[in-house]
């Protein structure tokens, strides 16, 4: 996985005429990007905020959560990659902020917020990516420009960036589920979170009726038959593995309200 500095997003944003932050609508806290937010108001950039996923989440909680960033001044919208509408809705806000074309919009978010599968949606399948641009004299990593309609190309942010969204969200999110050393520890943290907004998430996923966080794990990898051949002992690893996975596709169901 390509890790990007900083300095690179700061480029990324800086060569753009407007920034989509990308959050995952179940947890836009924890997914928000607030030094890209930064970086848009240091370079005088008009900012987006996409929170995405939005067909996870009852429509009241999304527009509460839409209502909530625009209390603070944002241009916030809620996004599906399902829903039409919501792609026409975004361009019509990226070509009611900027008076020039071509508009070049950089895309940001952490990984698993769905910035892909955005950029796919917004693109359509007679786009295709232009040849990676090559950056400026000391710009390591290049990046994709896509062109989304007439007049409005999509910057794709290159690598991934820093994340500060706290524990567990910077580990299960900062790189590969199989590359995570020890993945009980924040595989436990994101079961006690969920478990905080729903008490019946791992009985609807995984029919497991039980709270105690290490107990779940236990429980999924005997019903998987995870178990070490020599002690006899559950792989709670593997099921840790599967649980951080299985979040990320959204087939636990989570989300947290705004207060």
């Amino acid at each position: 996985m390509l890790l990007a500095t900083w300095r690179e997003i700061a480029r990324t944003i800086k060569r753009s005429d407007i920034v989509i932050e990308v959050t995952d609508i179940r947890d836009p806290i924890s997914t928000r990007a607030k030094r890209v937010e930064e970086f848009a108001k240091t370079f005088d950039k008009k900012l987006i905020l996409v929170l995405n996923k939005a067909d996870l989440v009852p429509y009241e909680i999304a527009e509460q959560w839409v209502e909530k960033f625009k209390s603070y001044g944002l241009n916030a919208i809620y996004y599906s990659i399902w829903r039409k509408k919501d792609k026409r809705i975004l361009l019509n806000l990226i070509e009611n902020l900027s008076y020039k074309k071509p508009i070049v919009v950089s895309l940001i978010g952490y990984p698993k917020t769905g910035k892909s599968s955005i950029i796919n949606s917004l693109k359509g399948k007679k786009s295709a990516p232009t040849s990676p641009i090559p950056g400026s004299p000391g710009y390591t990593k290049s990046f994709t420009i896509y062109k989304i309609s007439n007049g409005i190309y999509i910057l794709d942010s290159p690598g991934v960036f820093p994340i500060e969204g706290g524990y567990p969200e910077s580990i299960i999110r900062g790189r590969e589920v199989d590359e995570i050393n020890d993945p009980v520890k924040p595989a436990i943290a994101l079961i006690e979170k969920i478990l905080k907004f729903n008490q019946d998430a791992f009985l609807e996923a995984y029919n497991i009726n039980e709270t105690d966080p290490y107990k779940i794990l236990e429980k999924l990898a005997l019903k998987r038959s995870w178990i070490y051949k020599k002690t006899k002992e559950p792989n709670i690893d593997e099921a840790a593995k599967t649980i951080i996975r299985d979040y990320h596709k959204a087939k636990i169901k989570f989300f947290i309200r705004p207060l």
